[in-house]
């Protein structure tokens, strides 16, 4: 018999729905045990953080009435009400990430999600698997903060401000552990607007020198940019995905490149807000003429 489901069962299942302590198999709403062991829950371990499913074991007798088992040692009273995940990144494969481990661990962080990557990739899996699972955790019910050494772990200007804006959304806390802004962020504090402000100044400043380099090649007689991956139907979703106040970075993985070299992939965050960008402007000039 495999023993992932005392490794699940270490911990307390976070769905509220649930509440299972730890040492007991998950439970339906029906008070029965339940076939499988609830994602929120057997994510909290390393080694099961991309299995699909963990089945309750016969021993656990699954749909038969629930009763709580003996808690293991050491196991607390109470549920857990709070987790915290942790994200450390280094830009190089020379470059360590003990430093940022040991930190993370140090602050409590109960799963750690890491890659070797450079800040200008435009997609991180690690950050967006945390990302994902802190999303879920919460929606159970259960209070979430991503832990990280230094807020340069998670990018600069405009990705780290779309990266709080998604986090804002889920309800997902934010902590750097050192650097200009340590300390524990809520998702309606100062911190998550600042970078939303930071956000917005920088699209500006992006939009303004991209004019201007515009304007500059067409008195030199060059032509403007590549060939564009938008067409009339992703441009349709978008909008549609944004009037339901979705983060860039969703709206992305939701639609699908048709054309060109990148056909069939996801188009970036940044692909996304120049499209809708270009499309709000091109509305305003269309309704001031």
């Amino acid at each position: 018999m495999s023993d992932d489901f005392k490794r699940v069962e270490s911990h307390a299942c976070p769905m509220s729905t649930c509440a299972a302590p730890a040492g007991s198999p998950c439970r339906t709403g029906k008070d029965k045990v339940a076939i499988q062991y609830h994602t929120a829950r057997f994510r909290l371990v390393p080694q099961l953080a991309k299995t699909l499913s963990v089945p309750t074991p016969a021993v656990r007798k699954p749909g038969s009435a629930w009763t709580e088992l003996p808690r293991p040692a050491g196991a607390g009273a109470e549920l857990v009400r709070h987790v915290r995940l942790g994200y450390a990144r280094a830009s190089t494969a020379r470059q360590s990430l003990h430093a940022q481990l040991d930190s993370l661990a140090e602050a409590g962080a109960t799963r750690v999600f890491s890659e070797k990557i450079s800040t200008r990739a435009t997609k991180r899996p690690e950050l967006e698997a945390a990302v994902k699972l802190a999303g879920e955790i919460r929606s159970s019910g259960v209070a979430v903060t991503l832990v990280v050494h230094e807020h340069k772990r998670l990018g600069r200007g405009i990705e780290l401000a779309m990266l709080a804006e998604e986090l804002k959304a889920s309800d997902v806390g934010l902590e750097f552990l050192t650097g200009e802004l340590k300390g524990s962020h809520d998702p309606s504090g100062i911190v998550f607007t600042a970078l939303a402000a930071m956000s917005g100044m920088e699209r500006e400043y992006i939009r303004d020198r991209t004019l201007e380099g515009h304007e500059s090649a067409r008195k030199r007689g060059k032509t403007i940019g590549g060939a564009s991956v938008a067409d009339e139907s992703m441009l349709s979703m978008a909008l549609h995905l944004r009037d339901q106040e979705m983060s860039l970075r969703d709206i992305a993985k939701r639609l699908v490149i048709t054309r060109g070299a990148k056909r069939g992939q996801h188009p970036s965050p940044a692909t996304v807000m120049r499209m809708l960008r270009e499309h709000d402007e091109q509305a305003a000039t269309a309704a001031s003429t």
